[in-house]
């Protein structure tokens, strides 16, 4: 226990256990070079998504229906570049490992020598760097509402969205679509996820403490990790794909929660844990895809394009980017927005969207992962009956 490790050298070890200046170094290091683009083209890109930022948010007031909406003047909007988006991405690790960092300190702190912790520090930071300098070219958008709570953050204290300008630029390029128009659709959905945050003020906290009570209970079952970690890595290289406590993972939309490194949650806990947070990261990433989709040509003139090129893309990936995704969870991360979705629009359509927002009153109104795939039972569950 903490009794049984002296205060003083817990703390220099515990700092030293992820070096997080190194993982932040080291993506930006391996991060591939963006669109090649003139100082003044940057700068125009910079402040149309800025401007898409501000205008989105009265749409999705309007089709979500959230107050909250009405006022986010408690976070920010940051366009960046994929280095600083590596760089805000490790204070969000920092604070969502700082449990599981804890627990290793607490069980077997005695352990840990300052030569040690410093090693595994560093060897942690360049894989965590690595694992972002590919993210780091694949993410549009992203709202971060847990930067704020890392030491000596300057993140306002609701978060921060943050919109990566040359990823932007590549895709709508890629896709030949209109720039104006796909900045816009970007921004509804991560404007959504920003609201999301504001209407329900205390999803940070559970969130984090359910990301903590798993981090802690691999901790607790590191004997077993390394091999855990194998396994996953050898069914994705076999192409089989590797569920929970090692069963054949379910591709059928039916509720499966593991798929590559995702199979390393193997015990009950685990499975539960993990289980609830796929209901609630798919509620949000279905959530804010309904918003996104719930523009038409009024607003975004070429909608319907961009939803079909957009949606087109996943099929001309290289055979090493399909593998990392599937190493990483990001193929299971795609099913979240399709099964999120029909969630949404399947409560939306027995009880109406204010039934619907009774789902941001408190951690108990979440669906779980059942309940994602059978909206139905989420309506009854909530006691909710006819269109409201």
């Amino acid at each position: 226990m903490w009794s049984n490790v002296p205060m003083s050298l817990t703390s220099s070890r515990l700092r030293g256990l992820v070096d997080w200046d190194l993982a932040a170094g080291t993506a930006a290091k391996l991060a591939p070079a963006g669109p090649r683009v003139s100082p003044t083209r940057m700068r125009a890109t910079v402040d149309s998504l800025r401007e898409a930022a501000d205008a989105s948010v009265a749409h999705v007031h309007e089709i979500s229906r959230l107050d909250a909406a009405a006022d986010l003047r408690d976070s920010a909007v940051l366009v960046v570049d994929r280095a600083t988006w590596s760089r805000a991405n490790t204070q969000s690790f920092s604070v969502l490992m700082q449990p599981a960092l804890d627990r290793l300190v607490e069980t077997r702190g005695q352990a840990l020598t300052a030569a040690t912790a410093a090693l595994g520090g560093r060897l942690t930071g360049v894989q965590l760097g690595t694992i972002l300098s590919f993210l780091s070219s694949k993410v549009l958008g992203q709202y971060d509402p847990f930067a704020a709570l890392a030491p000596g953050s300057t993140a306002p204290p609701a978060g921060r969205l943050l919109l990566v300008a040359p990823n932007v630029l590549e895709v709508e390029r890629e896709l030949n679509v209109e720039s104006a128009d796909f900045r816009l659709w970007v921004c509804l959905h991560e404007q959504t996820h920003r609201v999301q945050f504001a209407a329900a003020p205390w999803l940070r906290g559970h969130m984090i403490e359910q990301i903590g009570r798993l981090s802690e209970s691999m901790v607790d079952k590191a004997d077993t990790f390394a091999a855990r970690i194998a396994e996953a890595a050898r069914s994705v290289g076999s192409g089989r794909l590797t569920g929970a406590a090692g069963t054949p993972a379910r591709t059928d939309g039916s509720g499966g929660s593991g798929v590559g490194l995702l199979g390393i949650f193997q015990d009950e806990q685990e499975r539960q844990i993990f289980s609830h947070l796929t209901a609630v990261m798919s509620l949000l990433e279905g959530h804010a895809n309904v918003v996104m989709d719930g523009v038409d040509a009024s607003i975004v003139p070429t909608v319907r394009t961009i939803r079909q090129r957009f949606n087109a893309r996943g099929a001309s990936r290289s055979g090493l980017e399909k593998l990392i995704r599937q190493l990483l969870g990001l193929d299971a991360k795609m099913r979240q927005y399709s099964d999120g979705s029909r969630f949404v629009r399947g409560v939306v359509e027995q009880v109406g969207l204010d039934g619907f927002n009774r789902i941001w009153d408190a951690p108990d109104q979440l669906p779980t992962e059942q309940e994602i795939h059978h909206p139905g039972d989420w309506v009854a569950r909530m006691g909710l009956s006819g269109r409201r």
